[in-house]
């Protein structure tokens, strides 16, 4: 794993929002490709391999947390846990996911799960992409997002009746971008599809169902918007009373998978596993370890701790529903940047990687996406259809 140091395209800002993408420097620069990350295929099998493996272990966590009724440690009140229960047992499709990996060159170790509510999906399915077709046209990526995302889209609508699908966020440019991304693979799967902000979608309380603006039942609705926001705005009441006649996507089961709260039951359930940190909802003897709220974002009220002194900590307004502790892992050091692996699973498999960088130790909404491509001997040009 090396970082190279780059050249910016010559009108790189246009070339990117011919693409659609608008948030390159929203903040500050977001989008880096003045240095990208080179890997080897050695490095890459790592990844994918642990990136497998790490989802399987995710989805026997939730058979665990459901036997176990573990409910209490993720903050799920009693009335929406048979909606989950439901879910999972009915094995309600889930898209996509992101695993955020810390990886030092040997390495690979789960950080965290993006499971519900997952961006940056967009700028490493395709932004990357016609990155490296441009700059390194004979060198390949790990990058088949957008492949996968297509052929489960297709997969999925043998089983999904009717065709038609509401795609819903909040209306800032990120999320909007990520979620008429995921339609527009939708749409090239045969699927009819139409976006409507969430705060416009409706509820007919008469007859317990949720409608669009002309009033139309909806029956598929594919959300960027955290269940635990939902359940906080007490919509979780309406999505059980109407009893699944409006499938959501994600399904209600990965709540407990984008919870903090999965990471300590993994370590209990994998105990010393080479693919987890050690974990707990309490200190115990960890001395050098990072405190996370159970329900955080862009790390939020992450405090980072080495021999029991913070060393590195962010504000926001998580943690009133508990926090978990993570041992430290150390990632890796390239002159004052430091890399996490955000690795996505698209229906069952891993699918490619995309790379956020920060100047701080805790990753936060100020990190930047950095580029990458695999080094190998093979000259191999890999077609991608957009």
């Amino acid at each position: 794993m090396k970082r190279i140091q780059s050249q910016f395209r010559k009108n790189w800002e246009h070339k990117l929002e011919n693409l659609g993408f608008g948030y390159h420097s929203l903040e500050g620069l977001y989008w880096d490709e003045s240095h990208y990350y080179e890997f080897s295929m050695e490095e890459i099998s790592k990844i994918e391999n642990a990136t497998a493996e790490l989802w399987q272990m995710c989805l026997q966590g939730v058979d665990y947390i459901i036997e176990k009724n573990l409910w209490d440690k993720f903050n799920i009140p009693e009335s929406f846990r048979n909606y989950i229960i439901t879910s999972w047992e009915e094995d309600h499709p889930s898209i996509y996911g992101r695993f955020d990996l810390g990886f030092d060159g040997e390495n690979v170790k789960l950080l965290e799960f993006n499971a519900d509510t997952p961006t940056s999906l967009y700028e490493a399915s395709v932004i990357q992409w016609y990155w490296l077709q441009e700059m390194f046209p004979y060198k390949d990526q790990f990058n088949s997002i957008h492949e996968k995302l297509f052929d489960y889209w297709t997969y999925l609508k043998k089983y999904m009746n009717p065709h038609y699908i509401y795609f819903s966020s909040l209306t800032n440019i990120e999320d909007v971008t990520n979620v008429e991304y995921l339609r527009d693979c939708a749409t090239q799967a045969g699927f009819e599809t139409e976006f409507i902000p969430i705060q416009d979608i409706g509820w007919a309380e008469d007859i317990q169902e949720f409608i669009s603006g002309d009033n139309t039942i909806m029956e598929y609705i594919f959300k960027l918007y955290p269940y635990e926001w939902i359940l906080e705005d007490g919509f979780g009441e309406k999505l059980v009373n109407n009893n699944f006649r409006s499938q959501w996507m994600e399904p209600a089961w990965k709540i407990l998978l984008s919870s903090k709260a999965i990471l300590p039951v993994l370590w209990e359930m994998f105990p010393n596993h080479p693919y987890l940190l050690e974990c707990y909802f309490e200190p115990k003897d960890l001395k050098d370890f990072v405190k996370k709220p159970i329900y955080s974002r862009e790390g939020a009220n992450v405090s980072l701790f080495k021999n029991n002194i913070s060393v590195e900590e962010n504000e926001g307004d998580y943690g009133k529903n508990g926090f978990i502790y993570q041992q430290l892992f150390e990632l890796p050091n390239f002159d004052g940047n430091y890399p996490v692996i955000g690795s996505w699973i698209i229906g069952q498999e891993a699918a490619g990687i995309g790379i956020r960088e920060s100047v701080h130790l805790i990753t936060n909404n100020q990190s930047r996406f950095v580029p990458h491509l695999i080094d190998s001997n093979k000259i191999y040009i890999k077609e991608k259809e957009l």
